[in-house]
C-alpha cells in the first residue's frame, strides 16, 4: 500500500469507530410520522417508495389519496394488480380543487377519506399508512388541522408508521413530525412547456 492509501485506510478506520459509538447508541424503535412536502417533484414518489419497502417485506400497509381522482397511475396500478393482499388502496378524492369546482363536494370527500385515514391508522396490522396529498386538504381548512395533531399524537398505535404528503405542511403538523423532508424546487420540465408523462410524474 502506498502512504496515501495508509493515510486514507486510517482516516476512514477512525470514522467508522466514531459511526459505531454513534450508532450504538440509537436503539429505540416506534412508529415514524413523517411529513414529504415542500415545491419540488417526488413528495408522493418518496412516500410510495416506502410503502414498496413494506411490501418487499410482506408488511400490511394501506394508502389513501386525498385529492387525485380515479386517474391511472402506476403505482395504483401496481399495487391494486399484484399487492392487494399485503396493501390496501383507497383513492377518495375526485381530483384538485380546480377540477371539481365545488368546495362542498371537496370538504366531503376530504372528510370521507380522512375517517377511512383513522380506520387504517388504527388497525395495528397496518404497519404504513400513507396519506397522499392530505397537506393539500388541509392548507384549504377540508380538515381540521388540530383533528390531524390530537389523533396522531393520542391514538395513532405506537408501532404504525404514519407517511403525510402535499405542499405548504401546516406548522402543527411540522411540529410533532419525527421527519420532515422538504423538497426544494430547482427545475422543473413543465416549466419548459413539457407534459407531465408516464413512468415520470404517473
Amino acid at each position: 500500500m502506498t502512504a496515501d492509501s495508509d493515510r486514507h485506510a486510517m482516516k476512514m478506520a477512525k470514522k467508522k469507530a466514531a459511526r459505531d459509538k454513534i450508532m450504538a447508541t440509537k436503539t429505540d424503535e416506534k412508529g415514524l410520522v413523517m411529513i414529504n412536502t415542500g415545491k419540488g417533484k417526488g413528495k408522493s414518489s418518496a412516500a410510495f417508495g416506502m410503502i414498496f419497502r413494506c411490501i418487499a417485506h410482506d408488511m400490511k400497509c394501506a394508502v389513501v389519496q386525498f385529492i387525485k381522482g380515479g386517474m391511472s397511475t402506476g403505482e395504483r396500478d401496481l399495487i391494486l394488480g399484484k399487492f392487494s393482499d399485503t396493501c390496501s388502496f383507497h383513492t377518495m378524492g375526485e381530483g384538485f380543487t380546480w377540477e371539481t369546482q365545488d368546495r362542498d363536494r371537496d370538504i366531503e370527500m376530504a372528510q370521507a377519506a380522512w375517517e377511512k385515514a383513522k380506520e387504517l391508522i388504527r388497525d395495528e396490522s397496518h404497519k404504513m399508512v400513507l396519506l397522499d396529498e392530505i397537506n393539500i386538504a388541509l392548507r384549504y381548512d377540508y380538515i381540521d388541522v388540530n383533528e390531524v395533531v390530537t389523533f396522531l399524537t393520542e391514538e395513532k398505535p405506537h408501532m404504525t408508521h404514519v407517511v403525510l404528503t402535499g405542499r405548504n405542511a401546516k406548522d402543527e403538523l411540522i411540529e410533532i413530525a419525527d421527519l420532515v423532508t422538504e423538497m426544494e424546487l430547482v427545475k422543473h420540465p413543465f416549466r419548459s412547456g413539457i407534459k407531465a408523462q408516464i413512468g415520470v410524474e404517473y
